[in-house]
């Protein structure tokens, strides 16, 4: 059966406000270097008026993966909950423009709360600090997904973060159940180790249960097997999902399949800012997967895109990924 979409992301949709500043900032601000916590609307107003000149623009994790997909050429959409507002109209317009499809539902103007936003600290390491105010794509509903977009693609692509949301759980099942009905393959994303201590035990029914393929890093892998051995949670892992994508810094990745662990070496690459990395990694992987390439060449691509968005500020790589890839012999 042909399918129309390669990839339909789920997960926040908000807009990514970004910002430098060093530690003694995060400390003065009390914020906590190199996570996300989650924050209310009066945080988030107080925190935007003491950072200095910021960046807008639009983000959320799966969707930055979805962006990643469609700048190659796949054919995307994606569902998050924005609202009708200048944030949420901004977002609506970004994924378009970039080729996705974007249907979900506006929440109204009545409704509580507002666009989501994530105002990302980004510290001279190039590590990001990341602040982040749900508003409404906390309130994703199962009515919010479609089941026969869902069942016209190859993968769905589920984000972790979304998981905090009262809802959540029920919209990922359905979108779980109405791929799997027309053979679709579902690709899961860690997003975050606090987000796995949050969600451990249905992340990894999930896992065992409707996953074909978990995207994680390092700290998130071993976090959701509760253990300090790296070889033993990526053997693990793999005896309970068919594809495996572990990402560890600048160690590159890890593909596990069928009992065979691939390692794919990254390129040293300067950091300017981490925001992204994980996300443009799983990406091109999906990419890669729904374009015929083998795994240790998806873990390639991965690594590629990952190395090219951490050169610059903001989430989203700005370099041709196709024309580096084709550099590379990938493509």
């Amino acid at each position: 059966m042909t399918k129309r979409l390669n990839v339909v992301g789920i997960g926040n949709a908000m807009v990514d406000i970004l910002a430098r500043c060093d530690d003694a900032f995060l400390a003065e601000a009390g914020v906590e270097k190199g996570i996300m916590q989650l924050i209310d609307m009066d945080r988030a107003v107080e925190l935007y008026g003491k950072i200095g000149p910021a960046r807008e623009v639009s983000g959320g994790s799966a969707a930055n993966t979805i962006a990643v997909i469609a700048a190659l050429g796949g054919k995307t959409a994606y569902v998050g909950k924005v609202k009708d507002d200048q944030l949420g109209h901004i977002f609506a317009h970004d994924m378009r423009a970039i080729g996705g499809e974007y249907e979900t539902p506006l929440a109204g103007a009545e409704a509580w709360g507002e666009t989501g936003r994530c105002i990302v600290l980004v510290t001279p390491d190039g590590e990001r600090s990341m602040n982040t105010y749900l508003g409404v794509t906390e309130f994703l509903t199962p009515g919010d997904v479609d089941p026969a977009q869902i069942a016209d693609a190859e993968w769905i692509y589920l984000e972790g973060y979304r998981f905090d949301g009262p809802d959540s759980h029920a919209a990922f099942a359905k979108a779980i159940e109405a791929c799997h009905s027309t053979n679709g393959q579902v690709s899961l994303t860690l997003s975050d180790p606090f987000c796995v201590e949050r969600h451990r035990d249905a992340f990894r029914k999930m896992i065992q249960d409707g996953v074909d393929l978990l995207f994680c890093n390092r700290a998130e892998l071993l976090s959701m097997y509760q253990t300090d051995d790296f070889d033993a949670a990526l053997k693990l892992c793999g005896s309970e999902v068919s594809i495996l994508a572990c990402t560890d810094s600048e160690n590159g990745a890890y593909v596990v399949s069928g009992g065979e662990t691939i390692h794919v070496p990254a390129d040293p690459v300067a950091i300017v800012d981490a925001t992204g990395a994980g996300d443009a990694f799983a990406g091109a992987f999906l990419y890669g997967m729904t374009h015929g390439a083998d795994l240790a060449t998806c873990g390639k691509m991965g690594n590629l895109a990952a190395g090219s968005v951490i050169a610059h500020i903001g989430p989203r790589p700005e370099a041709d990924l196709k024309a580096l890839f084709e550099d590379n012999g990938l493509i």
